[in-house]
């Protein structure tokens, strides 16, 4: 019951091409056509979640594990050297060093390590019980999660023996790239998007100028565009970070922080997100609005990472807004600490921009002639351009995936009978092998936007058909119920890898000769150089793929956003710029012929008749005025967001999106060159006879 799409009202009032959208009914929370192929009302898990940066799953597997249990000072310590900066996971890279000071051998370290972790990265609970597991293995135990879990029960968690001092946190900086403190730069004087030729009255929002943080780009060519030279430098950037879940069980939700120049970072719920693009979509409802990320009953970890990166979008493109990002309301959600009390005790207004505003005669006179022209040129190709950059998108993340993706079957020594009772999230990722990688809602979205081309649909199913190809590998196999494929990333089996050989060298170090041989200590020496070298890739994939999955793909979906919000302000602009001139014009037609057939009667108290009907002309004749005044400000908003918000974002943007990728990929193949190069140099020498 609870799951049941909500049904959606049907767009009415005037001609679109445009299905309904959520825009139209004036509720964000009614879309289905938002972002990744998310479906709102959906129970199922979300596809290919990536593993959640800012905190750590209450669902983990290994939560039953420890339980209550005390955790000795020194599984802190150890945590704190490899999460320095408190965001709840680490790498199967940071876990294989932190084990490596424990002097067990390898092969135990990297058992270790497939007994805990199934996926590419490591929560906290499961590196403390990893630490639990090097503790028994350094006491002669075995090796087993049952046995930490007895442990745990009885509050006596062993303490392993470990060199903290010496661990190194991983050299990767995704957490540097998703949690970014706030600049420390301060406002221009200037401001950045050059003063509007629309009169504003002396009760609007004072001016809050952009701020500069985006990469240089080349200069651009194009004249007129009505922004300054080299805006894209001088963008403000927002940070929205996931805090964690308050309140009760009936009463839980999700509290997000938002950190900005404009002063200390501010606590804010997704009904507030929800609030603020309600104010904005009706103060400003001729201007371009980026959609909300939606919501979902019973949200899953993925889900919830998805909506996070959807709201930090909208609310840097509103503040980059020329026009929006002056707007009282969305300065005081960027910096009043309780937002919901202030909402209670400040009087807001949601009148439409254009009763305030007016636009004077140049801007008017600068209004081209054929704009209706022009907008029907964009109007026709929209729903192409969403559907082809949702594919793209699409396209993009799954090339990310199988970069660094690679199907591994569960160690032996991870027992079926342990498996569902202790690891539920093992079962579920094992099902993002191929299905997942397709948004649950693709489907939906077509059907609000445009119809699947041939083109596309064998191109989805050249891709499907290629991960069934990748999952059917020798790797597939799974025992029992847990006969399914997972799919992992190619950093988390360059570590299993680097652990192997090093298992390897260790198994090798005695020759059955008896005696020092030249030949193994030549050999085990070169596959210490392979498992360096190994390790080294590891971090540069790890650091690469994050890269491309919170900044080029985030950009690339920025994109599809923008094409969004444009479709969006064509239904508004459809339903809502119809006025009554024609009909008032009429009226006052009416009107003026009964006022002069009054006035010839010359009838007893006709002055009261006169009076009241030239009241009602005048009346009608301002309402007239205001309206026109109203046509007038539309068109001159639909020319500025054409010309200035969508041309110059479609094509600036995306050309320093594109230069920044390109040097990127660049660098990182440079530096993969150069650490196979040395394992070149190192192998050289190993011996042959």
């Amino acid at each position: 019951m609870f799951n049941a799409p909500r049904p959606v009202q049907a767009y009415g009032g005037g001609t679109s091409q445009f299905g309904a959208s959520f825009m139209a009914t004036e509720n964000p929370l009614l879309n289905s056509v938002y972002d990744d192929g998310l479906d709102p009302w959906s129970a199922a898990p979300s596809p290919a979640p990536p593993p959640l940066p800012s905190f750590t799953p209450s669902t983990n597997g290994f939560s039953s594990v420890i339980g209550d249990a005390t955790v000795p000072h020194i599984y802190n310590r150890a945590w704190s050297a490899v999460d320095p900066n408190s965001t709840g996971e680490t790498s199967v890279n940071a876990l294989s060093r932190a084990l490596g000071t424990s002097s067990l051998p390898a092969s135990t370290v990297d058992k270790i390590v497939s007994l805990v972790s199934s996926r590419p990265r490591v929560s906290r609970l499961e590196f403390f019980v990893a630490l639990a597991l090097a503790a028994l293995a350094q006491s002669g135990k075995d090796l087993s999660v049952e046995r930490v879990a007895a442990l745990a029960q009885q509050n006596a968690l062993p303490e392993p023996s470990l060199d903290v001092d010496s661990i190194a946190p991983s050299s990767s900086n995704f957490h540097d790239i998703m949690r970014l403190p706030p600049p420390t730069r301060g406002y221009s004087a200037d401001d950045p998007w050059n003063a509007s030729r629309i009169t504003t009255s002396p009760n609007a929002a004072s001016k809050l100028p952009a701020l500069g943080s985006i990469n240089n780009g080349a200069q651009s060519s194009i004249a007129g565009t009505g922004l300054p030279r080299e805006w894209w430098k001088k963008q403000e950037t927002i940070f929205v970070n996931v805090l964690g879940h308050q309140g009760f069980v009936l009463n839980r939700y999700l509290v997000y922080e938002v950190s900005s120049d404009r002063g200390p970072p501010v606590p804010r719920r997704y009904s507030e997100f929800v609030f603020l693009w309600d104010v904005l979509v009706k103060r400003y409802p001729f201007r371009l609005l980026p959609t909300l990320p939606p919501k979902r009953i019973g949200a899953d970890e993925g889900f919830l990472e998805q909506r996070r990166r959807g709201l930090a979008r909208f609310i840097n493109f509103v503040v980059n807004h020329p026009i929006i990002k002056e707007d009282g309301v969305l300065a005081s959600f960027l910096t009043e600490p309780h937002f919901e009390e202030w909402r209670k005790h400040t009087p807001i207004t949601y009148e439409e921009e254009s009763a305030s505003k007016r636009v004077d005669r140049v801007e008017e006179m600068s209004i081209p002639s054929d704009l209706d022209d022009k907008l029907a040129v964009v109007r026709g190709k929209i729903s192409f351009l969403i559907e082809h950059w949702q594919r793209i998108c699409l396209l993009t993340e799954r090339i990310v995936r199988r970069r660094e993706a690679a199907a591994v079957r569960t160690t032996p020594v991870l027992r079926p009978s342990f498996l569902p009772t202790h690891l539920p999230s093992f079962s579920l990722a094992a099902s993002l092998s191929t299905s997942a990688l397709v948004p649950s809602g693709s489907t939906r979205w077509s059907s609000h936007s445009a119809p699947a081309s041939p083109s596309r649909a064998s191109a989805a199913s050249s891709a499907d058909a290629s991960d069934r190809d990748s999952a059917s590998s020798i790797f597939s196999g799974l025992t029992g119920a847990a006969r399914r494929t997972t799919t992992l990333d190619g950093q988390a089996d360059l570590s299993r890898l680097t652990n192997t050989f090093k298992a390897l060298v260790e198994v090798n170090e005695r020759c059955w000769r008896g005696e020092d041989c030249e030949l193994c200590a030549g050999v085990r020496q070169g596959l210490g150089h392979v498992s360096d070298h190994t390790q080294r890739q590891a971090d540069a994939l790890e650091h690469r793929s994050r890269t491309m999955l919170y900044s080029t793909l985030e950009a690339l979906k920025a994109q599809r956003d923008l094409y969004i919000a444009m479709r969006d302000l064509f239904i508004r602009h459809d339903r809502l710029s119809p006025d009554l001139v024609d009909r008032l014009r009429k009226r006052v037609e009416t009107t003026g012929h009964k006022l002069e057939t009054v006035r010839q009667a010359q009838k007893e108290g006709h002055e009261q008749e006169v009076d009241k009907l030239t009241g009602a002309i005048e009346k009608d004749q301002a309402t007239i005025a205001a309206l026109l005044a109203r046509r007038v400000f539309i068109r001159a908003s639909m020319w500025h967001e054409l010309r200035v918000v969508l041309h110059n974002r479609e094509n600036t943007l995306l050309t320093q999106a594109v230069q920044a990728f390109a040097r990127e990929e660049h660098d990182f193949s440079e530096a993969s060159v150069g650490n196979w190069a040395s394992l070149v140099d190192a192998v050289e020498g190993m011996p042959f006879e």
